[in-house]
């Protein structure tokens, strides 16, 4: 990837020079420096940037004011908001005004580095994404399965067709988010659930909630160790998994989600079939870095 140009817009000469050694240490490119409304219009006009970090608050002006000034110029130039400043109506106005992020003083090296490569290299992120998660994931299902069980699954009938199915009596929807949203889902008769709960537990489950139980906590390990897998290969990613949620009775329809990119699958086990569905979609990328 190429070097990425910035624009510090702050009107304290103390922070320009902090945030500048900061983005220079990262690798970044400070180009310019403003500290009012006709300086921005004039630095980034002449410079055209990748992206402008922001104060939020300057004598004369304000950040809001400067970002609408910047996208009159080109709409593509991306701003992230660095301020001390931080409340629900700030960020509320920030959003409004198309800002791409906002992070919050004293900055952290680490996490203004992250926070630009993730909003610059979207597109290139994505594109990675999608060729590593589906191979990922059956890693992680393989071996958290055999851990568990003892035993190996099988992978058949792998697709990248994203249609509404029909459960076959349990499905497990785990949704992921970081740069990118996505979701998982585990799908299965309560036969096989149950056979894999008593290998398990190596008992008979004492009811119906522990063997959805169990399904729920197995799904959530592989989902939680695949995106780990998939975070040390690009930490610019940050997945994270969110609770599970479980369906479970007949005449279950699994809609056609919303989704770019798209991994199905029938494993088979001991136990019985599981059907597997993963995807990813481009969008709105987790906005703020410190929340």
């Amino acid at each position: 990837m190429e070097k990425i140009n910035i624009v510090i817009v702050d009107d304290s000469p103390f922070q320009i020079s902090i945030l500048s050694e900061v983005l220079s240490e990262n690798g970044f490119n400070v180009v310019g420096v403003a500290s009012s409304l006709e300086e921005t219009k004039e630095v980034v006009g002449r410079l055209r940037p990748d992206l402008v970090t922001m104060d939020m608050t300057m004598t004369g002006t304000d950040g809001i004011e400067c970002t609408k000034a910047i996208h009159e110029i080109d709409s593509s130039i991306k701003v992230i908001i660095v301020s001390s400043m931080m409340d629900e109506e700030i960020v509320r106005k920030a959003r409004k005004a198309h800002v791409s992020g906002y992070i919050q003083k004293p900055v952290d090296s680490e996490e203004i580095s992250l926070l630009i490569n993730r909003i610059i290299s979207s597109e290139e992120v994505f594109i990675e994404l999608e060729q590593m998660y589906s191979k990922m994931f059956k890693e992680s299902f393989s071996d958290v399965f055999n851990k568990l069980t003892k035993t190996v699954p099988q992978f058949v009938s792998e697709n990248n067709i994203n249609i509404e199915q029909s459960s076959r009596g349990i499905a497990i929807v785990l949704g992921i988010i970081g740069q990118y949203s996505g979701r998982m889902i585990y799908d299965m008769s309560f036969e096989t659930a149950k056979k894999m709960s008593c290998n398990i537990l190596r008992r008979v489950p004492k009811n119906s909630e522990e063997v959805l139980n169990a399904m729920g906590e197995i799904s959530n390990m592989v989902a939680g160790n695949a995106c780990s897998m998939i975070n040390k290969r690009n930490k610019i990613l940050g997945l994270r998994v969110a609770p599970p949620t479980i369906f479970y009775g007949e005449s279950i329809s699994i809609s056609k989600a919303v989704l770019e990119t798209n991994f199905s699958a029938i494993t088979k086990t001991e136990f019985g079939e599981i059907a597997i569905n993963i995807g990813f979609k481009r969008g709105e990328e987790e906005w703020m870095s410190n929340i």
